[in-house]
């Protein structure tokens, strides 16, 4: 009995750990043959607040996280070491801003497939933790209607 409680407990735990970054309207733009690269796009919350510190993906041999800024009239990319995600805040990996950049891509991604991203994230206490997205390759971002929160793909 004392066993099984002791495993329901670690399990719960296990299970709050996974759930300290929610992701919504994973998604990246296809590419054509010969592409090297393409960017995964969605939007984080942390509850608790977290740090984005990671990725890797089954469709790249390198994931970065990267920015896009403005210098002067000239739009800049680089990447960056990590992402704050401040507690119960939303916030929005898109095309002209913070975004995953998925380098020496396996293969074209088609309009239609799926792929993994896995997010390394480090919670408010430190601990990091490995949130597993699964990514639709689709042309443009999921719209919003705002009025009811509905997305419509």
């Amino acid at each position: 009995m004392f066993r099984t409680l002791l495993l329901m407990t670690g399990l719960l735990l296990a299970g709050a750990t996974a759930a300290q970054v929610q992701v919504k309207d994973a998604w990246a733009r296809p590419t054509v043959p010969g592409q090297s690269g393409g960017g995964a796009f969605m939007t984080l919350t942390a509850p608790q607040g977290a740090k984005l510190v990671g990725a890797t993906s089954n469709v790249a041999g390198v994931t970065e996280l990267h920015e896009m800024s403005m210098d002067g009239h000239v739009m800049k990319m680089r990447a960056i070491p990590s992402l704050e995600l401040p507690a119960g805040r939303a916030v929005e990996l898109k095309s002209g801003g913070h975004h995953l950049m998925l380098m020496d891509l396996k293969q074209p991604l088609k309009a239609g497939d799926k792929f993994t991203v896995e997010l390394q994230v480090v919670d408010a206490q430190g601990k990091p933790t490995t949130v597993p997205v699964e990514v639709l390759v689709r042309s443009g971002a999921p719209q919003v209607d705002h009025r009811h929160g509905a997305h419509h793909y």
